[in-house]
């Protein structure tokens, strides 16, 4: 008996509080229904605000790239005198004389992997007909100047796939498209190549 009136008591008591808690609010929602609202708003706005911040980003840095892209100054802080200059911001490369002035200077195509740290290296040999280390295809004037994860980093040619291709378009010069070296076009290319002796000092900016 005692059991039985505790029990209805204590249900006497909890009925009240759930009446109460599934109340309509003034709002037209629950106590309960603003909570959970909350709880799925809040992450979703944190979410929204990374992605909006990303973006942002993104658009900072495809503007600052596309302001290099343009720029045919030599690149600040890229050392002295003689010297190649690639930028890959920029995807542009500088043939700089001995007064420090840019001699040519046009886009190219670098890789599309980070492969490549910036810093200072030297021409270390020249081929002028070459084939793609996966033989996929073949490319002319190649200029080597680092050694990558597999095989040489150089410049050389938009290359030619086994089926008589380019395996790119000059419009699409200035855009990160290779396997890790970087392309040229075919006059340029060969205006490096003249320019470039063994031991040419080759200067990769960020």
């Amino acid at each position: 008996m005692v059991v039985t009136l505790m029990v209805a008591g204590a249900a006497v008591g909890v009925v009240p509080q759930l009446q109460a808690t599934d109340a309509p609010a003034a709002s037209g929602t629950t106590t309960f229904e603003r909570a959970s609202l909350t709880s799925l708003v809040e992450p979703v706005s944190a979410i929204i605000a990374e992605k909006a911040g990303a973006r942002r980003e993104l658009r900072r840095k495809a503007e600052k790239a596309a302001e290099a892209r343009e720029s045919v100054e030599v690149p600040p802080g890229s050392g002295e005198g003689r010297r190649i200059v690639f930028s890959e911001t920029a995807q542009r490369v500088w043939l700089v004389g001995d007064d420090g002035q840019a001699v040519r200077t046009y886009l190219v195509s670098g890789s599309k992997f980070d492969n490549l740290d910036p810093g200072t290296y030297a021409v270390q040999s020249k081929t002028r007909h070459a084939t793609a280390f996966d033989a996929s295809g073949s490319m002319e004037f190649f200029v080597r100047f680092a050694t990558g994860y597999s095989a040489p980093i150089g410049f050389h040619t938009v290359p030619v796939d086994n089926a008589g291709r380019l395996e790119q378009t000059k419009k699409q010069l200035g855009t990160p498209t290779s396997a890790g070296c970087v392309r040229q076009w075919r006059d340029d290319a060969l205006a490096l190549w003249e320019f470039a002796p063994v031991g040419t000092k080759v200067v990769v900016t960020a």
